[in-house]
């Protein structure tokens, strides 16, 4: 073979490898590249994003043109800063159209670097890539969505910041018009049904958010209504499947609700996403989310996002809701085991505020006493819901029980402490995967004793706050209560007793919650107390004027009492001697008496044979001095007074005994009856109901 039939193995020339080079990068580059002079006039332009003849009608036009961007300035600034630099620029996304596209606008990533020969020279030619990341970005802004929903919604129980935060956080990022509707029985904690709601269910507006600061929504946020069956609203809500819904002006849906039709109108929405928020299978609400006219409509990627958007949005307003039922169940339970109404004594005057909280641990109570005496009880349970609203209520009946047995105040609490310190162990003796082993019980009690006859009234405290005294003129003052422990903390002190004379027509008040602050009644409250002359119901209303729209987690409770005393007409009293004779002075004294009174026969022959064994059994079994004292108010009361500590108790006697049948005939005729000890001696007493007047 001849040289000249030898295959030619010499290199190419730099040239000719450096040109295929270029058509390579050209051929394969991920985006359209322009070869740029120092105009900025595209002088090639190739790529896989160009065809042929579109390339070559880029030649010699300016690359702005070419480009129609949102920001053309700063692309422009940026090419030129790399023209006279050299240094590459590189992740710069711009929005915009190309020339022969006439679709919405797009995201390019924009890449330029300085052409520059072999010494490093320019060559006053830029590279210019332009690459097509509009999918890249939209996925992105829905990863970006999630991440913020994620983020923002759950942070709080409540049911109507939840949906606000989830449309600040898809707005204005994601979304430009963010719209929540929640099933009005949701906002109260209704347990809702699975299945498709009834039609026209009212849904209350939760949140609307905007970009737009100045739009109007159709429906102000707090507004509740139905939405008509036969849109894309009603059709999710009947089958739970988000709608993709492009916004025709002129779409029949749009019909039913003109209102609706005209907000969408103003805000130049061209694009909805609408979807359920449910939880196994039962209705929440709805969001909707709208794009405008600037924006990239709404693809079906996006009905996708926007069912788990919604999802987990759902799921943090289901949370919301269970604990706004769990707060109404206690808070419920609670009112059922506070008095209706507070009962006021003969020579008392009492009215109540309550307004309930997150704790639903307090509570208050007046208890009618024996010789026309009330007692005055606030108290507080550590904890919420309903594990607090029923120790509220076990301690209000212990205390109930108690009082019934006359105890002093002090003695009373320290009863009740042994009650709270039981109820304490049980807890702790739970099993330790019960959440309420974990809560240990504690409580406080202000209890008090108002005696109209000697106007004093007797107060101890467990660990809550002293009651205030306003007197007739208005100034105020709080006892000095000394403090005890705390019901439940298994401290063995003492609760002391302080006695406090109160004027007549002076006004205590007894509080816990919000109204406390600093150990006492907080200022405004103070303030508003400063006329006791006025109602009671307007005192209580003036106090709770006072309050912060949010009157806080524990809720508040106060309790009114006007003090007074017994009109003179309604009590009589009679010394009696120690003698045989005492039991037949004290039937005519009273037959004389209740006769003056206008009592009914058979209540007076009733009364004569109760004052007759109780000051039979104070001649045989007491001591001298005795005395009797008769009240009337709303029940007869017939009180026998002597300086004996012993007390009677109730036998039943058998057929052949002589004795033994007092207190049984008493305790038949009487409705209440009992012993009670005070100034070194002790009363017995009994109350007989009295018919209601003519």
């Amino acid at each position: 073979m001849s040289d000249a039939d030898a295959p030619n193995h010499a290199p190419p020339a730099q040239d000719t490898l450096a040109a295929a080079l270029l058509e390579v990068l050209f051929a394969r580059s991920s985006g359209a590249l322009h070869v740029l002079d120092d105009q900025l006039t595209v002088v090639r332009a190739d790529g896989p994003d160009a065809a042929a003849d579109v390339a070559g009608a880029f030649l010699g036009r300016p690359f702005t043109e070419v480009y129609r961007l949102d920001e053309p300035h700063t692309a422009e600034s940026l090419l030129r800063e790399v023209l006279i630099s050299g240094r590459p620029a590189t992740e710069q996304v711009f929005s915009g159209r190309r020339v022969d596209d006439e679709g919405p606008a797009r995201r390019f990533l924009m890449q330029a670097y300085r052409l520059d020969d072999s010494r490093g020279r320019s060559l006053g030619r830029v590279l210019a890539c332009m690459a097509d990341v509009t999918q890249r970005e939209k996925a992105r802004r829905r990863k970006a969505a999630l991440a913020a929903v994620r983020e923002a919604v759950g942070r709080t129980l409540d049911v109507t910041a939840t949906a606000e935060a989830f449309a600040s956080a898809v707005v204005p990022a994601y979304a430009d018009i963010a719209v929540v509707d929640v099933l009005d029985d949701v906002l109260r904690g209704t347990v809702p049904l699975a299945g498709p709601p009834e039609r026209d269910v009212p849904l209350r507006r939760a949140a609307f958010r905007s970009c737009d600061e100045a739009a109007v929504p159709a429906r102000p946020v707090g507004d509740v209504r139905g939405l008509p069956d036969l849109t894309p609203y009603g059709r999710v809500l009947a089958d739970f499947q988000p709608r993709l819904v492009a916004l025709d002006r002129d779409a029949p849906w749009l019909r039913a609700d003109p209102g609706l039709a005209r907000a969408i109108r103003a805000s130049g929405a061209r694009s909805m996403v609408v979807a359920p928020l449910s939880v196994r299978g039962a209705p929440l609400g709805l969001v909707t989310l709208y794009r405008c006219e600037d924006a990239e409509p709404f693809e079906e990627a996006d009905r996708t996002l926007v069912l788990s958007l919604a999802a987990h949005t759902a799921l943090s307003i289901d949370n919301a809701r269970r604990y706004e039922y769990d707060h109404t169940v206690a808070s419920t339970v609670q009112r059922r085991l506070l008095p209706p109404r507070t009962a006021a004594g003969p020579a008392v005057e009492t009215a109540h505020l309550y307004l309930s909280g997150t704790r639903s641990g307090c509570w208050f109570d007046t208890i009618g006493l024996s010789g026309a005496r009330t007692a005055l009880v606030v108290g507080n349970v550590s904890g919420e819901g309903i594990e607090a609203a029923a120790a509220m209520g076990q301690l209000r009946m212990v205390i109930n029980a108690l009082a019934a047995l006359d105890l002093e105040p002090d003695e009373l609490l320290a009863r009740l402490n042994d009650t709270a310190n039981r109820l304490a162990r049980e807890r702790a003796a739970l099993p330790p995967g019960d959440p309420l082993h974990r809560q240990p019980l504690t409580a406080t009690c202000t209890y008090a004793v108002y005696d109209p006859f000697t106007r004093v009234c007797a107060v101890a405290r467990a660990g809550h706050p002293a009651p205030l005294v306003v007197r007739p003129d208005g100034s105020a003052s709080t006892p000095d209560v000394a403090e005890g422990p705390q019901l439940g903390s298994f401290d063995t002190a003492p609760c002391a007793v302080t006695t406090v004379t109160l004027e007549e027509g002076s006004l205590l008040a007894f509080f816990t919650g919000g109204l406390e602050q600093d150990g006492t009644l907080a200022r405004p409250a103070r303030k508003a107390l400063a006329h006791p002359d006025h109602e009671l119901a307007e005192l209580c209303d003036a106090v709770a004027y006072t309050l912060p729209a949010d009157a806080g987690p524990e809720g508040v409770a106060l309790l009114l009492a006007r003090t007074g005393s017994v009109v003179a007409d309604h009590v009589a009293e009679l010394e009696l001697p120690h003698e045989p004779t005492a039991p037949a002075l004290a039937r005519t004294f009273a037959r004389d008496l209740l006769g003056a009174w206008g009592i009914d026969d058979g209540t007076t022959f009733g009364t004569e044979l109760i004052v007759s064994e109780l000051v039979t059994n104070a001649v045989r079994y007491g001591t001298p001095p005795l005395r009797l004292r008769i009240i009337r108010g709303d029940t007869l009361t017939c009180e026998v007074h002597d300086a004996s500590s012993v007390s009677p108790h109730l036998r039943h006697a058998r057929t052949v005994d002589e004795g033994g049948r007092g207190l049984f005939i008493v305790s038949e005729l009487a409705g209440n009856w009992g012993t009670r000890y005070a100034g070194g001696g002790k009363v017995l007493w009994t109350e007989q109901p009295l018919p209601p007047p003519d």
